[in-house]
């Protein structure tokens, strides 16, 4: 009996029991097909509609303590929304739209830069190969048949764009809907769930999703708010240097930067090869220019405006975007830091349930 109250046998059951839920799940997922394709959906366009919440939230919050009434907060919001993206747009579309076009002016001179020096580097490889080890030999084979499936991948792009429209079009009219039933009716999300328990286990719901609120509110702000600086601060390096098409890699890297550690290393990508093909002496402002950014962030702006509040590793960050990008691709690695956060609220606040549960039997004994 005594073996039974040990906590390491309760944690080894508690493991059986879920691989047997896993298994048994798995089995039978034909049943929750139906669940699951309505869950891929409306999956996208929650999560978006959740961050313009969040972002926003504040905002209706400040709007309600000066006697703004719900629907007042509301339409103010969304006139305020579309009055900003159309500031936005009539300031950096002109300059946008010139870049754009120049690129795709410039994509048959870019194309053939690029091909050429895949060739020469082919060539080189091919003439030398006998004089590489064999371990250089294999990775240099597994990199041109990973070369070969990129091409029948790509080969595909046409059906995708046109499903992507169709997406695109689909998130366009679902994402507004989640939005404003968010800031019209958040207030009744918890008290929904709660309502169910009674005594100390709903002070336990309630307090339980009042951190994982606090947990998604402080990283989608923070996130915003850091992408934000670390995009204004690479502008400004791109003008410095002279970079080309700065402000279309600044736009792709306000995105990327929303991905902890790796995120601003992948749009250093598209930068580094627009330096080279522009003028190789490039690459080295460049890269200047992502590492004095990385150390700014790295130092100033996320400890002042993140502060310890996530208490997550940055080793274990890591880990994480790097499985949840296997498993769920880049939708995984979007959503993966703030589900452990969330994931790590509710096993923190079940470990200290459970440890009151504990002292107070033990104090009644």
């Amino acid at each position: 009996m005594k073996v039974t109250r040990k906590v390491w046998f309760q944690v080894g059951v508690g493991v059986l029991l879920t691989l047997l839920i896993i298994k048994y799940f798995i089995e039978i997922h034909w049943i929750f097909s139906p669940l699951v394709i309505i869950l891929k959906a409306i999956f996208v366009p929650l999560l978006l509609g959740g961050v313009l919440y969040y972002v926003t939230e504040p905002i209706q919050r400040f709007l309600e303590k000066r006697r703004f009434p719900r629907w007042g907060s509301i339409l103010t919001i969304v006139f305020g929304l579309i009055a900003m993206v159309g500031i936005f747009g009539w300031i950096i579309g002109n300059p946008i739209a010139e870049q754009v076009n120049k690129l795709v002016k410039n994509a048959p001179m870019i194309s053939t830069s690029i091909s050429t020096s895949i060739q020469q580097l082919t060539d080189y490889v091919t003439q030398n190969k006998d004089n590489f080890p064999q371990q250089l030999n294999d990775v240099i084979e597994k990199m041109a048949n990973s070369v070969q499936d990129i091409a029948v991948v790509a080969s595909r792009g046409f059906v995708s764009f046109l499903q992507s429209i169709v997406s695109v079009s689909l998130l366009a009219i679902l994402i507004p809907f989640f939005f404003i039933f968010m800031l019209k009716d958040h207030e009744k999300f918890a008290p929904s769930i709660y309502k169910y328990f009674s005594g100390e286990r709903q002070q336990w719901v309630k307090k339980t999703l009042s951190e994982i609120d606090d947990v998604l509110r402080t990283y989608i702000q923070g996130q915003l708010q850091i992408s934000f600086l670390l995009a204004l601060i690479m502008y400004v390096g791109y003008l410095i240097i002279g970079l080309d098409y700065s402000l279309l890699l600044v736009i792709f890297a306000f995105f990327m930067n929303m991905i902890p550690f790796i995120g601003p290393w992948i749009a250093f990508a598209p930068a580094l090869i627009v330096a080279v093909i522009q003028d190789p002496i490039l690459v080295v402002w460049v890269s200047v220019v992502t590492l004095v950014a990385q150390q700014i962030d790295s130092n100033f702006i996320t400890p002042n405006v993140m502060g310890k509040s996530l208490d997550i590793h940055p080793l274990t960050v890591i880990t994480i975007i790097l499985a949840a990008g296997n498993i769920a691709g880049f939708i995984g690695i979007i959503i993966a830091v703030p589900f452990y956060a969330v994931l790590k609220v509710i096993v923190s606040n079940i470990y200290d349930q459970r440890n009151a549960i504990k002292k107070k039997a033990t104090k009644s004994v």
